[in-house]
């Protein structure tokens, strides 16, 4: 399974950005995706997480309210709607497939991971 995460760029405070993941290889219809950041110099962090079906998400006390995780099935994708996005929302962008079906807010509990898109708030 491959995830090709896209989206990232340079933007200004207040800006919005949508970070699109696909997936290949295979469906992950029955994983939960998630989405994680790591500041540089700093550790990994959720972001956010939906069930396989949509019917869950569930975020970061830091971004809830102005990031909407979503996905298309059909498409094989999932989708990080940011808006009113902040400096301290800097980082490098990683989403990921999940173990199973429900997902969860550890690194552990993801199985595949995309590459990073590079995301940059300036002030």
């Amino acid at each position: 399974v491959q995830l090709q995460a896209s989206g990232g760029g340079l933007v200004q405070a207040g800006d919005s950005l949508r970070l699109s993941c696909t997936a290949s290889g295979r469906t992950l219809s029955n994983n939960a995706m998630g989405w994680f950041r790591q500041p540089s110099g700093k550790e990994r962090e959720f972001v956010a997480v939906i069930s396989w079906n949509g019917g869950r998400t569930v975020y970061a006390d830091s971004v809830k309210g102005r990031f909407t995780i979503s996905r298309d099935n059909a498409k094989n994708t999932v989708t990080l709607e940011m808006n009113s996005l902040k400096p301290e929302d800097t980082a490098d962008y990683y989403c990921a497939a999940a173990r199973h079906a429900a997902g969860g807010s550890e690194p552990n509990d993801y199985t595949y991971w995309g590459q990073g898109t590079q995301v940059t708030v300036s002030s």
